[in-house]
This record gives structure tokens, sequence and C-alpha cells, in this order.
């Protein structure tokens, strides 16, 4: 889930300052389409939202696997960003066709090629579970009140979906367990690419334009949804609008956030800048420094490695944005003052002090087992692994295995439905670079040596006798995991027989399992199970003392902000709100990564130099909304967001109007670019702009 935010290193010192003292602006909140402020809008935009308006809207979103989308035409197509794609693209791609470097362009609909593991998922129901949530476990502790919680929020979505594929169904925490909602979504496993521009025309500039404005990128791509091995019909969607916006417009922003932690209590806060922020800033760094030399050693090594760096890149920066905005004592001041003047409310009203107790110093005693277990937890439990796409598929099936060897009843909820889904993702015949393989799997595994000792019996577990590389060398070179019928096969096996198998990377994934759930208990217990459990009072004191009309916490779920198109002004710098596409070629130096897309130089002379490229709103958004549609007051699609501006680093934990930008690429460009530079007239023809 990212938004591929990312800023220059002078920039970065610019998100300090942004997000202790200002008050909220009046466009602040990712709000849940079943409470959004619609009288608050029209007043302050002169619109006319209605209920009606934010079903259509509803209707034609859509949830990608770590991104958003939008339906743009009857026929199932559907605009979201580039960076959203470029997996799926780079596994399409080969040393002969890179469709990476050279775009993916198709004549016909028949064309298209499916993305795999891709899905796209429409929300079409809200049913608020809370009640239900809230009553399960009561009266238990620890592992017991997990497993009644996880077992009832199971129940409701086996009920909901009551076994139908064509739907998935998801119970969301929001408020930090303050409410509990059942989102129903209609689900499209056939998600296929219909048109992908080259990868420097999306990523012009690079890593030093990330997180920067003015930009000139065409981050935008077109995949279709399918059934039945036809295009979906989707009366349902977004007309498409390739006109200029306007400075001041209302704009809106319809997508799936992915994790804002603007609820944390300070002693949280406190822990995530302390502890967790700077390990995966040490990891993130030297990982980085790893993969970039392996690009450096061959044309398929670089070609393989694009998608890869990209994505740690850009997390490396978020990360390191996160840890600044925290390490800012006026922004933390402020987070302590906010909760000293809840704690204080809370206290002055008796009836609330005995219903909600002392939650607060319930999460610091939790954090404080937190900073015990976090290390070994990390490396063994979440970070398992290191990213190896193998090795995740062994964790899977070994998981399977040891679940199916339970009694019927004590099993997991909904075990027979995960089964059903693991074994059509393990199906899925998606390219592995073996190089990339061994790289992620020594990198995890030197790093755990590293930070739990030689002498941990853990690390004894994983390695025996051998090194880190040593090892990942033999589990990777050995493993018939990148074959899909062995893993089809393998996921029917019980403990026993895939040991009988002799595949080192299951045996490997064999050997972590019961350390890595000793560690999940025991996490569960000390951290988990109390911080949920507080959390929740957490939020009942927030909706005692402030009312319920709140935004929650994102959490992957389908918002809606709103906002304007808008520059700013930081330090006497005046920004303005919009690029466009003759900026492109006076910004191109010639040299990487400056360098126009070959496409966009032979059309140079074809191409309009006063389109409006990108531009930026006030909306607030986070990783995970990237390809949301921007959409205008009357519910036509003018842009896809697909970056912030260097003060939302921060975003994850305060918004600031005056300063926080997203950055979106225009309908109006995608439109010039299909005309004028990729020649695309099926396309231009079914979003009735030809």
């Amino acid at each position: 889930m990212k938004i591929r935010l990312t800023a220059s290193a002078l920039a970065l010192g610019w998100a300090l300052a942004v997000l202790s003292t200002a008050p909220a602006a009046a466009e602040e909140g990712m709000w849940t389409f079943d409470n959004f402020p619609i009288a608050r809008v029209n007043q302050t935009y002169g619109t006319r939202i209605d209920q009606a308006w934010l079903d259509r809207v509803r209707e034609a979103s859509v949830r990608l696997r770590g991104c958003s989308a939008s339906f743009v035409s009857p026929k199932g197509l559907i605009l979201t960003n580039h960076h959203c794609v470029v997996s799926c693209i780079q596994e399409l791609s080969t040393a002969e066709q890179d469709y990476v470097a050279n775009g993916f362009l198709v004549a016909t609909r028949e064309e298209e090629r499916a993305c795999p593991g891709q899905t796209a998922e429409v929300l079409t129901e809200i049913v608020d579970v809370t009640d239900q949530v809230l009553a399960a476990g009561a009266g238990l502790e620890g592992a017991a009140f997990a497993a009644a919680r996880t077992a009832e929020i199971n129940r409701i979505q086996d009920e909901a979906c009551a076994g139908d594929s064509r739907f998935s169904c998801q119970v969301i925490s929001f408020y930090r367990g303050g409410r509990y909602g059942l989102y129903k979504f209609r689900r499209y496993d056939d998600v296929r690419l219909a048109f992908a521009p080259e990868f420097q025309a999306a990523f012009f500039g690079g890593d030093p334009d990330n997180f920067n404005f003015p930009r000139y990128a065409l981050d935008a791509a077109f995949l279709r949804a399918y059934e039945n091995g036809q295009p979906v019909a989707t009366p349902n969607h977004l007309t498409w609008n390739p006109r200029a916006p306007q400075a001041g417009e209302p704009t809106f922003v319809s997508g799936n956030p992915g994790t804002t932690q603007r609820l944390l209590t300070v002693a949280q806060l406190e822990r995530l800048r302390d502890q967790q922020l700077p390990l995966q800033l040490i990891q993130g760094s030297e990982l980085r420094g790893r993969l970039l030399t392996y690009a450096a050693s061959g044309d398929e090594a670089a070609r393989v490695s694009v998608d890869p760096i990209f994505g740690l890149e850009n997390s490396f920066k978020v990360w390191y944005g996160q840890q600044q905005a925290l390490l800012d004592p006026a922004f933390m001041a402020g987070k302590r003052a906010e909760e000293a003047e809840l704690r204080e409310r809370v206290a002055a009203d008796p009836a609330l002090q005995l219903r909600i107790g002392d939650p607060w110093t319930e999460i610091e005693a939790a954090e404080l087992a937190a900073r015990d277990l976090a290390v070994p937890f990390r490396q063994i439990v979440t970070a398992a692994g290191g990213g190896s796409a193998l090795y995740g598929m062994a964790n899977a099936i070994v998981g399977v295995a040891r679940e199916r060897e339970k009694p019927e009843g004590q099993r997991n909820p909904g075990f027979d439905a995960a089964v059903a889904r693991t074994r059509t993702r393990l199906l899925e015949e998606t390219p592995v670079s073996m190089d990339l393989e061994r790289i992620r799997l020594g990198f995890w595994l030197s790093k755990t040596r590293e930070y739990l000792t030689v002498d941990d019996v853990r690390v004894r577990t994983l390695l025996g006798r051998e090194s880190p590389e040593g090892l990942a060398e033999r589990a990777i070179s050995g493993t018939r995991l990148d074959e899909a019928a062995f893993r089809a096969a393998a996921l029917d096996l019980n403990v026993e027989q895939l040991v009988a198998l002799n595949d080192p990377l299951i045996d490997l994934a064999l050997r972590n399992a019961d350390q890595a759930a000793a560690l999940q208990a025991e996490w569960g217990a000390r951290v988990g199970v109390p911080s949920t459990r507080a959390a929740e009072r957490v939020a009942q004191a927030r909706f005692a003392v402030y009312g319920d009309n709140q935004y929650p916490d994102a959490t992957f779920s389908l918002r809606l902000s709103y906002g304007s198109v808008q520059g700013w002004s930081y330090r006497g710098v005046e920004v303005p709100p919009i690029t466009y596409m003759g900026g492109l070629f006076e910004r191109a130096t010639g040299a990487a990564p400056f360098n126009a897309a070959e496409d966009f130089l032979a059309a140079r002379d074809q191409i309009e130099s006063r389109v409006v490229y990108n531009y930026v709103t006030t909306n607030d958004i986070i990783g995970g909304n990237s390809g949301s549609p921007v959409i205008d007051a009357e519910g036509q699609v003018i842009g896809a967001a697909f970056d912030g501006n260097i003060h939302s680093l921060g975003g994850s934990f305060g918004y600031d109007g005056s300063v926080n930008r997203t950055v979106v690429v225009s309908t109006a460009a995608v439109t010039e670019a299909l005309r004028k530079v990729y020649d695309q007239p099926r396309l231009l023809r079914e979003l009735g702009v030809d």
C-alpha cells in the first residue's frame, strides 16, 4: 500500500515544523462514506453533494492490492497509477520485451494481459457490527479473549458472504476499536493490463522529484476487470472529463488510504519514534545498498530490480519523514497536550471515569513490554523471510499444514475458505528472480543473527551450523517452490509429509514456525490484547467528550476526502498549483533521472504545451490512496492522485491544510498522451473523448 511519497534531501527538512501548532484546516479528514460531512462541504464550497452523489462515487471506486482506482467506462476499464501496476508490468516483461522500459501498448482488447494476483473490489455494503464484536470475549483475558474476538469476526464475515466467491467480506476496526464495520465488496479476480506508458514518462525526475512539486509525471495506467472471460459491465462508472482544473475549485478523492496513526497515544508514538522507525531505517538503508549493487551488475539485474528498488526507496523516505515529524519537539508537545486535555476531561466526570478507567496507563505498560519483544518479534514473525516471495509461499503452506493438524473444532474459523484463497495465490504463474530471492533471504537471516546474537536459541534453530548466506543459497537453489504444481501439491500435505519432501525452504519455514507461534502468543498476551482493550476505551472517551462526528484513522478501507486545487507558500516561496506539459521539456536535461521518455521526445512538436500536466490539491491522503480518482463537484474524474508533497510525510500523525498537498496527474495530460504520444484511439473512444 503506497502512494510513492518521496522527497529530495533538501526538502526533507521542511517536514519538521508543519504538524505541531497549526490548527487543523477545514479539509482535514479521510471520511467513511457512511459519515461524510455533507452539510459542511456544501456550505464551504457551495456544492450540491447528496447521498445519490456519494453512492455513485462509491460504486465507481475500486480497491486494488495496495492501491486505489476507479471505473471510467461501462466496459470495466479502470484508471489507476503506473506505479500501482509496475510489478505486473515487470512480471509480464522479459529480457527481450521490456514493457517497463518501453510501455505496454496494444491495439485491441484481446491483447490485454492478466496481472497475476491482482484483484479489483467495489464496496457494496456497510453494516455497523460494533455491538457484536465488542460483546465477544467479554470477561475473557489474553489468548482466550483474542480467540473469541477472532471467532466472532470470522463468523460475521462468513455469514455475510455466505460462501459466494464473487464477494469478499471484511470486518474493519475504526477509531482504534471504538467502532467496527462490516464491509462487503464485489470482487473481480481477473484483472488485465490495458495500457501503461514508459517507466521514464511515469516517473520522470525519479527519486529527486519524488515528494516534490512542481512535477511532470504521467503516473497513470489502465486495467480492465473481466468475469467469465468477458469485460465486466460497469454502468456505475465515473465520467472522464479531460478539462483543465481551475485554481480554487473543489476536489474530492475517493480511495483506500492505508494507515494513519493520528489516534495513537503518546506512549505508542514514542516507541514508534525511538525503536520501530530507527530499526526500519537502518535495515532499509542496508538492503537498498545491496539491491543497488546487484542492479549495477548487469542489464538483466537492472531490469528485474527496478520495482524492488523503487518501492524500497519510497518506503525509506516515508519512514525518515515520519521519524523527523516525531522528533519535532513542538509536534510531540502538541500531542502530549491533546492527550492531557482528554484525560483531564475524563477525570472531571466521575461517571465517565468509572466507565473508562485509565487506559492510557495500561497502554504505557503494554508499550514497555513491546520494547522488550519488538526486535525478536520483527525478526522472527513480521519480517520473516525478508520479503522473499518463495519463503512467503513456504510459510503459507506450513501454516495450513499446522492448522490442519488441529481437531476440526479447534481450527480457526473460515479455515477452508482461507485454504482456497491460498491455493488460488499459489497457482498463479508469477515470475520470480532467484537472485533477488537469495539477497532478501540472506539479508533477513544475517540481520536476525546480528540483532538476536549468535547464541540466541532462535538463531541456532534457523541457521544450525550454516552461515546466513550459505543457507540462503542452498534454500533458494534447492527449493521447488518456484513450480506452481509443486506448491499446489504441497498445500495438501500434513507436517510429516512436508518434512519428507526435504525441500530446504519448506524446512526453514518449518523450523521457524514454532518459535514464531510462541512469540505471537507472547506478543498477543503482553501487547496486542491489552492495547486493543485499552484503545477501545480511549475511543469511547473521545466519543463521550468530543462527540462521534469525527473521522477515524485510515485502515485501507474506502474513504472520501475533500479539498480544492491550491498551491502553497512556505518560508517566502510560493509554489503554484499547476504544471504544464511543455514544462517537461524545459525541465529535461537528457541525463537520468531527468531524461524525457523517448516517445515524448518523438512527439514533442505535436504535444500542446499548455495542457495541464500535474496539479496539487488540499485533499487529505496517505499511502494507499495511489490511483484514487480526483473528482470534481459534478462527480466527474479530472485526475488520479499519485503523490504528496514534502509536508505530507508526517501526514500519518497529523494534517496541516496550509501546506499538506496531494499531487495529481490530470485527465487532460493522460488524454493528450493517449492521442499525441501513444496513439491509442480505442481507449480514447472508450473514454468518450476521441
